[in-house]
Parts: C-alpha cells; structure tokens; sequence
C-alpha cells in the first residue's frame, strides 16, 4: 500500500515589525502555536506599490496573509481567520455567539475608535512634523476611559479568558508607550495590561520586538 503524505503550503505574512496591526497577527500566530512564513514589507521603498504586492492586497497595506493562494488584509480579520481555520474551539475566539459577538464588539472598538483615534493624534506628528493636538488627545483618553470601563471587574476586555480582542488591543495600546500619552493612569487598563504581557503566549517575541523597532522609528522622525 502506497501512502501519500501532502504537505500543507506555508502560511504566508507580508509584515512589518513595528507595526501593531502585524503584531497582533504575530501574537495570535503564536498563541495557537502557528508558524507564520514571514516577508518583510520595506514600505520605505515602496515595496507595497509594486504589481505583484497590489495583486495581493490593492489597498496596499500591511499585514497581509495568504494562506494556500488565498489573500486576506486587515489585521483583526485575519486574526479571527486563524482562528477559525486553525485554532477551532478555542477560547481565543469563542464559537458562542455571545461570547464572539462580545469579542467583535471590541475589535471594532479598537480598529473604529482606540487605534483610529491614536493613529489621528499621533501620527501627524510622527510622519507629518505636525503640533500636538489636545482636542485629538482629549479623544484618546476618552477612548482609554472607555477601555477602562469595559475591564471593570473583569479579567480581560472580552470576559474571563484572553482573546483575540486582547491580542489586538494590546498591540495597539502597547504602542502608546511610543507617545505622550499616559494609558497607565487608567487602573483597569494598567491591570489588564500587565496581566497580558505575562499571559499572551510569547508576548516578549511576538509584540515586544516590534514595539523597540517602533519606539526608534518614531525616535528617529522626531528628531528630523
């Protein structure tokens, strides 16, 4: 009898280091015990323009995974994708629909409200040369107190177990740190943000790293 052993085609991620987005692909990667086929995007030589990359993703950002000649963008997609092809019954994406909509809810916040709202106020200044905005400001650390109210008595922003939500949040959170602005005031957020760094599977490789590359990115504009 002839036995025939199919190997399954690497998982492709088009990334960027310090960007949270990836890191939080990264994380969840991780968390299900994942190997991604990294590639890194050199966005400083428009790697993302050229035809065979806009054939992949036309929207021209990163991350971008595909997966068997399948191509998906948009971070907290395609940390739920992962999930659902390759982590299926775990917590980090709930199958109740309760709990997943729990966890939608707060990837929306996050890509809609928390991120959205950093990236106004802080990347003007990064790659634009632009003044702090307080009325910008005002907007995150209404966002932040929103975050803080979601942790109230709970362990993780999405109930009592870590979750794809988590991961996301993080990336985009640890990234103020970056910044001026001061996430640690908020109690709930500083709680729930240690506790994740300790309980993320691989937090140090999968965010830490990228964070240090995103602190010099920003060191360097800064200076300009």
């Amino acid at each position: 009898m002839v036995i025939l052993f199919f190997a399954r085609m690497p998982v492709d991620l088009y990334y960027v280091p310090g960007s949270a987005p990836c890191r939080a692909v990264l994380l969840t990667a991780r968390a299900l015990n994942l190997n991604l086929n990294l590639k890194l995007v050199d966005l400083h030589h428009g790697e993302q323009l050229k035809p065979e990359y806009l054939k992949l993703n036309p929207q021209h950002t990163v991350p971008t995974l595909v997966d068997d000649g399948f191509s998906i963008y948009e971070s907290r997609a395609i940390i739920t994708y992962l999930v659902n092809k390759y982590g299926k019954g775990s917590t980090l994406y709930p199958e109740d629909p309760n709990a997943r909509a729990l966890v939608d809810m707060r990837l929306y916040f996050d890509i809609g409200t928390l991120y959205q709202r950093f990236s106004e106020y802080f990347y003007p200044q990064v790659f634009g040369g632009a003044p702090a905005d307080k009325d910008k400001l005002t907007k995150v650390e209404d966002a932040l107190k929103l975050l803080d109210t979601f942790l109230e008595g709970q362990k993780f922003v999405a109930g009592p177990t870590l979750t794809v939500a988590d991961l996301s949040i993080i990336a985009s959170v640890s990234s103020f740190e970056a910044s001026d602005i001061d996430f640690k005031k908020f109690a709930n957020v500083k709680r729930w943000y240690e506790s994740v760094k300790t309980s993320a599977p691989g937090y140090q490789e999968a965010n830490e790293k990228g964070l240090d590359a995103f602190k010099a990115l920003v060191n360097s504009m800064m200076k300009k």
